[in-house]
């Protein structure tokens, strides 16, 4: 099932998992025009498994994107490179690696935006795959995903911005950060040329660990330790994620806001022989 959001004030939440001793999980989001913008150019989806069999074969996707500002259409891009990701999640077979697949899936909703604007219009877009007890991660641009561990939130992306480009080659200093007139030009986006190198990476899961995807909307506004804090402030997912919503307008409001948080509630934990997983005792 793909669902999405686009509409200021729009939110859901829904318990998407199986018994235990396989991976199951809750999550909440939202998407949020903001206090100046008109329309929402973010865009967001997820891939649910419908039973046990799937949840072990496929998993859970979920996925956030933020059409470019500046650009033609941006509100197209987005929906366009969440709708191809999530397509293509549903294809896929069981035996190909989730971080294959995401830079797979992310290069061909490149291809479906490149083609339909003719690098006019670009988003970003991050997006998590979750099996068995591991969530791989891949992103293009500056939309984040965060694993949130005991109250402390720490990025599993890195921004694609000319600022952060500059920051890692030694020729911008971190004091001179905040200053830097390039600090939001995004460096890769999708949809600009006929390729786009996405950065993928796994990571292992604990029982309640928590994964937020969020647009810079949320992120420009609030840092990681805020982030941290107001998630564990409820076990209310659908709350905490309206609490972020708002504080992020209250804060700045300029931009569109949009979230989805995760909790992860079990995981099946496994080993891998021969690219094949096998249960662990």
């Amino acid at each position: 099932m793909l669902h999405n959001q686009v509409h200021a004030g729009n939110s859901s939440s829904r318990f998407a998992g199986v018994p235990s001793p396989v991976l199951s999980v809750e999550f909440a989001q939202r998407s949020d025009c903001g206090r100046v913008r008109d329309h929402n150019e973010d865009y967001l989806g997820h891939v649910t498994p419908q039973d046990e069999l799937q949840t072990r074969r496929r998993g859970w996707l979920f996925t956030v994107a933020d059409g470019v500002g500046g650009r033609e259409r941006g509100e197209v891009a987005s929906r366009m490179a969440v709708e191809n990701i999530a397509a293509g999640f549903l294809r896929s077979t069981a035996a190909e690696a989730h971080t294959a697949l995401l830079a797979r899936l992310v290069q061909a909703a490149n291809s479906a935006v490149y083609e339909a604007g003719q690098g006019a219009m670009a988003t970003t877009v991050v997006a998590c795959a979750l099996r068995f007890d591991r969530v791989a991660v891949a992103h293009v641009g500056d939309s984040r995903c965060y694993l949130i561990r005991r109250g402390v939130a720490r990025s599993l992306t890195r921004d694609h911005t000319v600022g952060n480009e500059q920051l890692s080659l030694g020729s911008l200093s971190a004091p001179g950060m905040d200053k830097a007139a390039l600090k939001h030009v995004l460096s890769r986006a999708v949809g600009t040329d006929m390729f786009v190198a996405s950065e993928v990476s796994e990571h292992l899961l604990l029982p309640d660990d928590l994964l937020l995807l969020c647009s810079d909307g949320l992120h420009g506004a609030l840092s990681s330790a805020d982030l941290g804090r107001m998630v564990v402030q409820t076990r209310d997912l659908e709350a905490a994620v309206e609490q972020l919503v708002e504080a992020a307008n209250e804060r700045d409001g300029s931009d569109n806001v949009t979230v989805q948080l995760i909790r992860v509630r079990t995981v099946e934990r496994v080993g891998m022989y021969r690219g094949r997983p096998y249960r662990l005792r």
